[in-house]
């Protein structure tokens, strides 16, 4: 499975990567997120990190859940991670945060997983549900409202 979002956002290259890079504020600029915490910090900025967030479905939310290790590049302008526990144990994200030169920021988050470990559905399941549906739908909320914060603010 491999999802890719993008968006370009209208503001500094180190106001966007703060926003990014600042998981513990998303509850308070992303209202998706149920929560994130760092449950161990890394020198980086980055560590291992806890993250809820809702994936709505029309009127109703459902519950997502996922600890990840977070790596800060700041030099790269990048960010990744790994994530180690949840159901999407095992899957790889990279944010990467590329300057335009006239003053905007294209960010992109790629998701690749090759599924939960479930016999004979796992990786069907990754490539036609949890992919398109939940990884999609929370990673769109998040660059929409990443981008919603960072112009407003920046």
């Amino acid at each position: 499975m491999r999802t890719a979002d993008r968006i370009v956002i209208h503001a500094s290259l180190d106001r966007v990567f703060a926003a990014a890079r600042d998981v513990e504020r998303w509850p308070e600029i992303l209202p998706h997120y149920r929560w994130v915490r760092f449950l161990e910090r890394g020198p980086d900025k980055g560590g291992i990190v806890e993250m809820a967030a809702w994936r709505p479905f029309g009127p109703l939310g459902y519950p997502a859940w996922w600890v990840s290790e977070m790596r800060v590049d700041a030099s790269a302008r990048e960010i990744r991670y790994r994530h180690v526990r949840g159901i999407t144990r095992g899957m790889d994200v990279v944010w990467r945060l590329r300057p335009d030169g006239a003053g905007a920021v294209h960010v992109e988050i790629v998701h690749e997983w090759d599924g939960p470990p479930w016999p004979l559905v796992g990786r069907a399941a990754a490539r036609v549900v949890i992919g398109p549906v939940f990884v999609h739908g929370i990673a769109s909320r998040t660059l929409a409202g990443i981008k919603r914060h960072a112009e407003r603010t920046g």
